[in-house]
């Protein structure tokens, strides 16, 4: 397959615990690991900065499967010649007075596999998934600025509603944006 060709994923999703088993929870985060390591804006809570390893990434994999519920939180994984292809975790808003809202996190793509249109077709998944099967109504998600993120998430409807100037700090001196992005289901 070359970069010009569009793959097709299949698409698995976990909605409890039990259900991701360890060999899908090493391939997280093994992709999460070289997510980040080539730049990748997904460095969860409680890991070191970058480098990472597959292990500083464990406990974060538990706990994103830890908090899986059909009606509240929902792992996507796609996968492309048995072998998992990216992932993204979709979540619904906890305070009743957002519960028609749901939050997109950790969208990644397999370095190797970028530009195949994986991440396209996850972002087309979660839409079906979020108003289909949980019934959101409106989806949003956070990107930092200067990685050109934020045009891949346009190109899939998603429309930016703000910035939060010098949020996100790297290293000393380099400050980036976060930047909001919603998308009305």
């Amino acid at each position: 397959m070359t970069a010009f060709e569009v793959a097709t994923p299949t698409f698995t999703q976990f909605t409890r615990s039990p259900e991701l088993p360890g060999v899908l929870r090493r391939e997280l985060a093994v992709c999460w690991a070289t997510v980040v390591n080539s730049g990748g804006a997904v460095v969860p809570a409680g890991c070191p900065l970058p480098p990472l390893t597959p292990a500083d990434l464990e406990a974060a994999v538990d706990r994103i499967a830890e908090h899986l519920a059909p009606e509240r939180g929902r792992l996507l994984a796609a996968t492309l010649d048995g072998g998992l292809a990216g992932w993204l975790l979709l979540r619904r808003e906890a305070h009743p007075l957002e519960a028609h809202c749901g939050v997109v996190n950790h969208v990644q793509t397999q370095v190797h596999l970028r530009g195949l249109g994986i991440g396209a077709a996850l972002m087309r998944r979660v839409h079906h998934v979020a108003r289909e099967e949980m019934g959101l109504e409106r989806l949003r998600l956070t990107v930092r600025a200067g990685l050109g993120l934020e045009h891949f998430y346009r190109k899939a409807g998603w429309t930016e509603v703000g910035r939060w100037p010098g949020a996100l700090r790297l290293a000393p001196g380099d400050y980036r944006d976060e930047i909001l992005m919603s998308l009305a289901l």
